[in-house]
């Protein structure tokens, strides 16, 4: 009779994920031997569930959430459709224990799938699960580690809705730091969450944002009625403008709009040089 029972539930959850009729639902739920993630593959492949109710919604609010520990540091974002859930209490436990299980799977994605949460269940079966229970689209989008190796990690939250979770965290690692420059950290950490660089430097920016920046630079001045020549000098000024604006070493110094951070860098090195090894920044939504 349970089993019974059980299969009826399956069948709701894989209804709620899908928007596929029940018969549908039953058949697939049959050929995967009762597995939810497996039937919603079947039920795509076979072209069933194209208009996927949820699956085709876009999922662009909820939290980013870091955990320091021995070993170093790692960072999360889940997203869920609407700001609503994202506040929901099963939501922020849910994704506190993500954030746990995402530290020890040191940021690798697919491994952080596959690990068993506390009820025993996988990740990526808790996630249908829970989709089913809370009636939104919720993914686990991206993942990053920082080791603890060669550097010292610092993090900032903005908009912190509890301690180490909130809408932007950003991430770096410093080398060079010792107890006189200690506190320069956390304020780089704080600089790249509010300037939002694409690149340490003008040269790790993708060639393809650059391309498609001068385009669009070298089109606006076009239609302006200048000459070629002088268009050209124009976006050219433009673009280093851009390239200077969008990494984080050329940045101007939110604290300081006399300075740039490779200033400040050098103002704090002291026995060692200070550096900034590599940095992270996650906004919830940003690009979806």
């Amino acid at each position: 009779m349970s089993n019974n029972k059980d299969t009826l539930e399956n069948i709701k959850k894989l209804r709620e994920i899908t928007g596929v009729g029940f018969k549908d639902c039953k058949v697939a739920l049959d050929e995967t031997k009762g597995d939810i993630e497996k039937s919603v593959e079947f039920l795509r492949k076979k072209g069933i569930a194209k208009a996927s109710k949820k699956m085709s919604r876009t999922a662009s609010e909820g939290l980013v959430l870091v955990k320091e520990d021995i070993g170093g540091i790692s960072i999360v974002e889940i997203n869920s459709e609407t700001d609503f859930v994202a506040k929901n209490k099963d939501f922020i436990n849910f994704c506190k224990e993500i954030s746990e299980l995402n530290f020890h799977a040191r940021g690798d994605l697919d491994k952080l799938n596959n690990s068993n949460m506390s009820n025993s269940l996988s990740v990526k079966d808790n996630l249908v699960n829970f989709i089913a229970k809370i009636g939104e689209k919720i993914t686990i989008r991206r993942t990053d580690f920082l080791d603890d190796k060669n550097g010292k990690n610092y993090f900032y939250v903005h908009s912190a809705i509890e301690k180490n979770i909130g809408k932007i965290i950003s991430i770096i690692k410093l080398v060079g730091v010792n107890e006189k420059n200690n506190s320069i950290g956390q304020k780089i950490a704080m600089h790249v969450t509010a300037s939002s660089p694409l690149a340490l430097s003008k040269d790790g920016i993708d060639k393809k944002i650059v391309d498609k920046e001068s385009e669009i630079i070298k089109e606006e001045i076009k239609n302006s009625g200048k000459t070629n020549e002088i268009a050209e000098k124009i976006a050219k000024g433009k673009i280093n403008k851009f390239l200077s604006d969008n990494s984080l070493l050329d940045q101007i110094w939110i604290m300081d709009p006399k300075k740039t951070v490779e200033a400040i860098l050098k103002e704090n090195s002291t026995e060692q040089e200070l550096k900034i090894l590599k940095f992270v920044r996650y906004k919830v939504g940003e690009g979806i």
